[in-house]
């Protein structure tokens, strides 16, 4: 089963946008709000040098934005 971290804010339509398409796959995910989370927010700026959210780790891969091409080909669906 992949580990995915979905980095997020509750105002951002992308963010729902990817844990949508997550969900209709029936993928698992762990959802963080770096709105309330500053730790949370400088480990996602480390990670991915962004700034911008959402921020989507697969299996320590990141993807930067709702870029659902290689959301699909990082879960193999």
């Amino acid at each position: 089963m992949p580990k995915v971290i979905v980095y997020s804010t509750p105002t951002c339509p992308w963010c729902h946008r990817a844990k949508e398409f997550l969900k209709e796959h029936n993928i698992k995910f762990e959802e963080v709000d770096v709105s309330k989370d500053e730790k949370a927010m400088q480990g996602m700026i480390k990670k991915s040098g962004q700034m911008g959210v959402p921020v989507i780790e697969i299996n320590g891969k990141i993807v930067v934005g709702y870029d659902k091409d290689e959301i699909s080909r990082l879960l193999k669906i």
